[in-house]
């Protein structure tokens, strides 16, 4: 368990299926298991994995930041996943 009382550390106790989920795209990704892809809104190379389920830690799509931060702001149904581009 994690001892720390910083603000990431607290984020992390509270939050362990998304911590889970987060930490399995970083192993995936660090053994090519997963490859990054486009921001499936507008093909922005430099891209962060958003989760709709985190019980399903692997199944990510791929968002720049701008829309990565709209999408959690204004809601899911912003870019529906019927919406996703594939690669």
């Amino acid at each position: 368990m994690l001892k720390s009382a910083t603000r990431q550390a607290s984020w992390r106790r509270a939050n362990p299926a998304m911590y889970s989920a987060h930490l399995a795209v970083q192993r995936a990704l660090g053994s090519g298991q997963l490859t990054r892809q486009c921001c499936e809104v507008c093909g922005a190379k430099t891209v962060d994995a958003h989760h709709d389920r985190y019980d399903e830690p692997l199944n990510v799509r791929w968002l720049c930041r701008r829309h990565h931060v709209k999408l959690h702001h204004y809601g899911e149904d912003m870019f529906p996943i019927g919406r996703r581009r594939e690669a």
